[in-house]
């Protein structure tokens, strides 16, 4: 693991190793921006912040000015918001090049209401009023093709090849070397800037990967899945391959990003009983399902991500949990003081962590504080329920989880009107862009999703 560089501040020289600081921090659309600031530029103003155009939380993923809603006080013609660099967060990305992650802010001192990554603070800090804190783990999954990036853009990025070959279903160790070496690139690289990951596989899609982040607080693991993401990319450049995390890059097997939680009350696993969920993570369960429908649009973004709600084929479909029943979806593992833990299985792939993870965070908190009681768990498998069970189905577009989103008070209350309301306006906007400029909705894959979303976020 490299050293850490340490923030430069005062009358303190710059580490002539260092050529360059980068800026990182995403977007609401999950894509990770920044830019890259001379050592000196870096210590004058890691106090105050870095001016960012607030464009960045005005564009679509077409690069095209979102439109439909009034834009709220702090955003204007172009005006500025400031990335104010977490230190901890410091790292040598590569020799000459340091890296560290912000927040964005307003010139007042107000956290920019749209920021992911103070929105999941916003939402731990609120578990902390209760007495928790969380501990948080990430399933990473992404598809890697043997053609480079030059490649699957001249295709559209449509008829690429798998990289490994085709064995599936899932854990096969009958891939070929290129693949391996792809991921044992990919583990050297999150060892050299310290991230902690646990696992990888075969995932069941061909060319599929799995990639499991360490547990650890919600903002460090959102943190690593960024940058562990950044790192599948140029890993890909470097050799010659493509990655993309996009919902369902083809007809086939879609692409998730599950997210497991646990509670914890003075060093204790409050999910803990001996005979079962205890009472706070059935408080938990009851939160979470409560706001399954409104957070449908948070850990579901975009068009291609609703192609992956098909019965059988992995993601959950119904507002549902269970024990240890990986059909529903919410997973309830219990009986162990250490791994007892709630697994949330509706993300995509394509779903900006900090944004799930802070609805998730929200669901809990409405779950602890109300002491909601959860519905009767699903027993058997909770793919293709008949109607008339009482189990409901999770919202299978993009405009019916933004109106579920807009119709629930507990999430506006929690993550705050101004997001809410643009998050919505923004989702609304990438269906008339989808109906309006190429998509097909009668397609398994259109070619408009391929293009806006093979990439980015």
């Amino acid at each position: 693991m490299s050293e850490l560089t340490q923030p430069v501040t005062g009358t303190d020289r710059p580490d002539p190793r260092v050529r360059a600081v980068r800026l990182e921090a995403t977007n609401h659309e999950g894509c990770f921006l920044g830019k890259n600031v001379a050592p000196e530029k870096f210590d004058s103003g890691s106090d105050s912040g870095f001016a960012f155009a607030d464009l960045l939380f005005g564009l679509d993923l077409g690069n095209v000015p979102v439109f439909g809603a009034a834009y709220p006080e702090w955003r204007g013609h172009l005006d500025d918001v400031y990335l104010r660099p977490d230190p901890s967060t410091r790292v040598e990305w590569q020799p000459g090049l340091d890296a560290v992650i912000g927040d964005y802010w307003l010139k007042d001192g107000r956290p920019v209401p749209l920021c992911p990554r103070n929105l999941v603070r916003k939402t731990v800090d609120r578990l902390a009023s209760n007495g928790f804190s969380a501990k948080v783990a990430v399933e990473i999954e992404a598809t890697v093709f043997e053609e480079s990036i030059h490649e699957a853009r001249s295709r559209g990025y449509r008829d690429l090849t798998p990289l490994g070959g085709t064995a599936g279903t899932a854990y096969h160790l009958a891939k070929s070397k290129d693949w391996v070496e792809y991921m044992n690139a990919v583990a050297d690289r999150l060892d050299e800037v310290g991230i902690a990951w646990e696992a990888w596989s075969d995932e069941d899609a061909a060319g599929q990967i799995e990639l499991n982040l360490a547990p650890g607080d919600p903002i460090a693991v959102c943190d690593a899945w960024a940058r562990t993401r950044q790192i599948m990319r140029e890993v890909a450049f470097e050799r010659g391959r493509t990655v993309t995390f996009m919902a369902k890059p083809t007809a086939g097997y879609g692409q998730a990003s599950h997210i497991n939680l646990s509670l914890q009350r003075d060093g204790m696993n409050a999910f803990y009983a001996e005979d079962g969920p205890s009472k706070t993570m059935l408080h938990a369960i009851g939160g979470l399902l409560a706001t399954m429908e409104g957070n449908t649009s948070l850990a579901l973004p975009q068009i291609t991500s609703y192609r992956r709600l098909v019965d059988l084929s992995g993601p959950p479909v119904t507002i549902s949990w269970g024990i240890s029943n990986k059909t529903t979806a919410v997973r309830a593992v219990c009986g162990h003081p250490k791994y007892s833990r709630l697994e949330y299985r509706l993300p995509g792939a394509d779903a900006n962590l900090y944004l799930a993870l802070a609805g998730v965070l929200a669901g809990v908190v409405a779950g602890v504080e109300r002491k909601i009681t959860p519905p009767e768990q699903v027993t058997d498998m909770a793919w293709c329920l008949p109607p008339g069970l009482g189990v409901e189905r999770i919202p299978d577009t993009i405009t019916k989880a933004a109106a579920a989103l807009d119709a629930d008070p507990v999430l506006r209350e929690i993550l705050g009107d101004e997001f809410v309301d643009y998050w919505i306006a923004s989702r609304k906007w990438e269906w008339m862009q989808f109906h309006t400029a190429g998509g097909d909705p009668f397609a398994e894959l259109s070619e408009w999703e391929s293009t806006r979303y093979f990439e980015l976020p």
